[in-house]
């Protein structure tokens, strides 16, 4: 009985930072799509658009991932939520750094679901956000 009293001792903890972290990926989605100048949910939902679905979800991984290392890592609620803020603003920089820099026309190419602008975003994204969580692991 004590063994299974010790291993969901921090099931309180797992709760309330599973929680925090949906409604973190929450805002990212909200945040992250208002820094695209394309409607991801609009191409996804109503044109099918296989390009902005793989843009999309790789920034939502690249974002998980990089939540999970701050989540591994941090000391306290408060630190997770300081540091899932710093996730979201590198992917974000992430997608303004391609856009202005290396593929100027990554949104018109995924609005006209080009797969390749998609992919190019996707791994940029996930990318980043591996980075992300390395570097969390101060």
């Amino acid at each position: 009985m004590d063994t299974f009293l010790n291993s969901i001792a921090g099931l309180g903890d797992f709760v309330l930072y599973f929680a925090v972290a949906l409604l973190l990926l929450l805002v990212f989605k909200v945040i992250y799509s208002k820094v695209t100048p394309h409607d991801e949910w609009m191409l996804i939902k109503e044109q099918q658009s296989t390009a902005a679905a793989i843009a999309f979800g790789g920034a939502l991984i690249g974002f998980a991932i990089a939540l999970s290392g701050a989540a591994a890592n941090a000391v306290a609620l408060t630190d997770f939520i300081i540091w899932a803020i710093v996730a979201l603003v590198a992917q974000c920089l992430a997608f303004l750094l391609l856009r202005f820099t290396f593929m100027p026309k990554i949104a018109e190419r995924i609005e006209q679901n080009e797969v390749s602008a998609g992919i190019m975003l996707a791994a940029v994204s996930i990318a980043v956000g591996l980075l992300n969580a390395a570097c969390m692991t101060y």
